[in-house]
């Protein structure tokens, strides 16, 4: 339970939070745009844009995983930014693996949100401490939320921008 916090309102605050992370609020969710993406153009790139929806479901992936290890893992070690949350030019590039990597990350994420025993303004064991309340449970699971809502958008717009719906 959150230090501080009634277990009602350690409830509401995690329903909230889990709320925020899979269900169509402000934005799509993954599964939405994901569902049905037309196979013929997961690794189209669209002109002027960066990345291909496959790199994108990738990043989302690795960055997911990322902070699942920051939040998790006292050796954690960080991956060099920009070079390192990206794939390879020669990364395999297998849709299905990557969703089914992304969906098994997030069940854990969700898990870890659900444990009562994470005190969600507690500092993971890679927190600093600083910056408005530090790296606390709670700024990862928002941090994860914000990021994914991004990225999702981003799949989106590359759908449409390919001829889907």
């Amino acid at each position: 339970m959150t230090t501080g916090m009634t277990p009602e309102a350690d409830a509401a605050l995690r329903a909230h939070v889990r709320a925020l992370l899979t269900l169509p609020q402000a934005h799509l969710t993954l599964d939405a745009v994901l569902n049905d993406f037309p196979e013929e153009h997961r690794h189209t790139r669209v002109q002027g844009v960066p990345s291909s929806a496959w790199e994108l479901l990738w990043h989302l992936r690795f960055t997911q995983r990322d902070i699942l290890n920051f939040v998790r893992d006292g050796a954690y070690a960080e991956p060099r930014w920009p070079a390192d949350y990206w794939p390879a030019e020669d990364a395999a590039q297998d849709w299905e693996a990557e969703v089914h990597a992304f969906w098994h990350d997030f069940g854990e994420v969700l898990a870890l949100l659900d444990d009562p025993a994470v005190d969600l303004l507690a500092v993971v064991p890679n927190g600093t401490g600083e910056g408005g309340g530090g790296q606390t449970w709670l700024r990862g699971f928002l941090l994860l939320a914000d990021h994914n809502a991004y990225h999702v958008g981003q799949l989106a717009l590359r759908r449409k921008m390919l001829g889907g719906a």
